[in-house]
C-alpha cells in the first residue's frame, strides 16, 4: 500500500493513546500506523514522546505522514490545545479515534474510591473530552467519523474483577450511541470497537503482574482458553476494525459496535 492512495487518502485523523507501554502492537499504535499507511495525515497524542517513538518510526517506514503532540487526555485544557495544534498542523480533523484506557484490579469493595474515580476519568472522561473538543470542528466540516475503543469487559465478565474499568467501557458504548444519534443530522458518525482478550504489550507490562503473579505464560494460556478461535488477536485487529468504521466504506454505519474478540462474548461458558 502506498500512503496517500489508500482508504483514508486526504483525511486527517487525530488518534489518542497512540503510544504504547512497550514494543509491539497496542491498539493506538496499530491504528496510527495503519491509518497513516492508508493515506491519512495522523496527529498522534500520548502522555510522553518515548511511548510514541516506535509509532512514528513504523508509520514513517510505511510511507505515512504523522505528527505527535504530548497530551493528558483527562485534562480538558490540554485536549483543547491538542485539537488546536492538529488544526494548525494539518488544517482540520476528519477522523477521531479514542484509544486511551487501561484497567485496574478490584471489585466494588476492593477498589478504592480514588481508584474508581481514576478509572472513570482515564477510560471514560478521556473519550468525552476528545469528542467535546473535536465535534465542533467536524460540524464546521459538515461531517466526520469518530471511533471509540471500549472492551468486552464492558459486555461481560472476562476473568477478573475490574469494576471501574468494566463500568467505564460499558459507558463508552452507550455514550457512542447517544452521541451518534444526536450528531447524525450533521453527518458525524460515531461507532465503537470492542476488543477482547488481545495480546498487546500491556499483557507483559501490567496485566501479568495484576492477575498472574507475573507469570505471563499462565495469563496467556488462561486468556486463550476463553477464545473459540483458539488464539489471541493484537492491536492490529482492533485497528482494522477502526479503519473500516472510519472509512467511507462505513458511510451508512453509526451508533453501533464491532466486537473483535475471536468469538469470546458469543460463548456461553
Amino acid at each position: 500500500m502506498t500512503a496517500g492512495a489508500g482508504r483514508l487518502a486526504g483525511k486527517v485523523a487525530l488518534i489518542t493513546g497512540a503510544g504504547c507501554v512497550g514494543p509491539g502492537w497496542g491498539n493506538g499504535r496499530a491504528a496510527a500506523v495503519l491509518f497513516a499507511s492508508e493515506g491519512a495525515k495522523v496527529f498522534a497524542l500520548d502522555l510522553t514522546a518515548e511511548t510514541m517513538a516506535e509509532t512514528v518510526t513504523r508509520a514513517e517506514e510505511a510511507g505515512g505522514t504523522i505528527a505527535t503532540h504530548l497530551c493528558d487526555a483527562t485534562d480538558s485544557a490540554q485536549v483543547e490545545k491538542a485539537v488546536q495544534a492538529c488544526r494548525e498542523t494539518f488544517g482540520t480533523i476528519d477522523i477521531l479515534v479514542n484509544n486511551v484506557g487501561g484497567s485496574a484490579p478490584g471489585g466494588a469493595v476492593a477498589l478504592s474510591e480514588e481508584g474508581w474515580r481514576r478509572q472513570l476519568d482515564f477510560n471514560l472522561s478521556s473519550v468525552f473530552l476528545a469528542c467535546k473538543h473535536v465535534i465542533p470542528v467536524m460540524e464546521a466540516n459538515s461531517g466526520g467519523a469518530i471511533v471509540n475503543t471500549a472492551s468486552t469487559s464492558g459486555l461481560r465478565w472476562t476473568g477478573a474483577a475490574q469494576v471501574g474499568y468494566a463500568a467505564a467501557k460499558a459507558a463508552i458504548i452507550q455514550f457512542s450511541r447517544v452521541t451518534a444519534v444526536e450528531y447524525a443530522p450533521r453527518r458525524i458518525r460515531v461507532n465503537t470497537v470492542v476488543p477482547g482478550q488481545m495480546h498487546t504489550p500491556m499483557v507483559e507490562a501490567r496485566l501479568a503482574g495484576q492477575r498472574a503473579d507475573g507469570d505471563v505464560a499462565a495469563l496467556l494460556a488462561a486468556r486463550v482458553a476463553r477464545i473459540p478461535l483458539g488464539f489471541m488477536g493484537d492491536g492490529r485487529d482492533t485497528a482494522h476494525a477502526a479503519l473500516f468504521l472510519a472509512s467511507d466504506e462505513a458511510r451508512f454505519i453509526t451508533g453501533t459496535e464491532i466486537v473483535v474478540d475471536g468469538g469470546m462474548t458469543a460463548r456461553c461458558d
